[in-house]
C-alpha cells in the first residue's frame, strides 16, 4: 500500500506564515518598526510583504522566526486571559529573560535565539517543558 504524501509549495507556507504574522502583529499593536525587526525584514520590506500576492521568499531564518512568534502567541493565548494574553508581548516584564525590557525588544535584539528562548519559556509556564 502506497501512501500520497502532500508537498506544499514554499510560496503557500510563506503566504500562510506572512498572513498569521500579521493578524499577530496587528492584535499586539506592534508597530511597523517592531513587526518588521522581530520578522528580521526591512519596514519597506514588512510592508509589501504582510499585502496578499506578496511573491518575495523567506529565508530560513525568518520562516523559523514567525513560525516561533505564532507559537508565542498561542501559549500566551492558552496560557493567560484577554487582556493580558494581548499585551504581555510589549509590557515591561522582570522575568529571568527580560530584566525589566519589554519581550519584543529583547526578541528583537536577541533574534532567533531569544525567540526561541521566550517560546521555550512560555512553554515551561504552561507545564509543557
Amino acid at each position: 500500500m502506497q501512501l500520497a504524501v502532500k508537498t506544499r509549495d514554499p510560496a503557500e507556507i510563506n503566504a500562510v506564515a506572512l498572513k498569521a504574522y500579521a493578524r499577530i502583529a496587528d492584535a499586539w499593536g506592534l508597530s511597523l518598526r517592531e513587526a518588521a525587526g522581530l520578522a528580521d525584514m526591512s519596514e519597506s520590506t514588512w510592508k509589501r510583504a504582510k499585502k496578499p500576492g506578496f511573491a518575495g521568499e523567506l529565508t530560513k531564518d525568518q520562516l523559523l522566526r514567525l513560525s516561533a512568534v505564532i507559537g508565542i502567541y498561542k501559549s500566551l493565548d492558552l496560557y493567560f486571559s484577554d487582556p493580558l494574553a494581548r499585551t504581555w508581548f510589549t509590557r515591561p516584564n522582570t522575568g529571568p529573560l527580560f530584566g525589566g525590557a519589554r519581550p519584543v525588544d529583547t526578541a528583537i535584539d536577541g533574534g532567533l535565539p531569544q525567540i526561541l528562548a521566550i517560546r521555550t519559556y512560555l512553554d515551561a509556564l504552561r507545564g509543557g517543558a
